[in-house]
């Protein structure tokens, strides 16, 4: 029985997330830049910077490419999601692609000993 709640409401919170997730996408404006914080985690070093759509920069020891920048439209200052490729680049070692999102960087995180980087904020205009 314990077994039938835990899957109906393990299936409710997925279904709810993913229709969350389909509505904000649906919703979304795309942002021109992505303004990005990098940690170095060793020295303490922080770096912010603002990356054009389809752009990639050294950031830290890391190479950062932005590949979309998104925001609620109706809500500009609003929470952003990017989608970020962060790779070695010495040896091409993909570190992280996927989205991140602004207000809750550690559900989808850069795993990197050294170095953590994060989104801020897309840019409109």
């Amino acid at each position: 029985m314990k077994r039938k709640v835990l899957s109906f409401a393990a299936a409710l919170i997925s279904s709810t997330v993913f229709t969350s997730f389909a509505t904000a996408q649906e919703n979304a404006a795309q942002g021109s830049a992505a303004v990005l914080r990098a940690l170095d985690k060793v020295s303490g070093r922080v770096t912010d910077l603002e990356l054009p759509i389809g752009a990639s920069a050294p950031v830290l020891g890391l190479l950062v490419t932005l590949g979309d920048c998104r925001y609620p439209a109706d809500n500009p200052t609003g929470n952003a999601y990017a989608y970020l490729d962060i790779r070695d680049p010495q040896d091409g070692i993909r570190y992280f692609e996927g989205w991140m999102i602004a207000t809750s960087p550690a559900l989808n995180a850069l795993d990197h000993n050294r170095y953590d980087i994060w989104v801020l904020r897309c840019r409109t205009s």
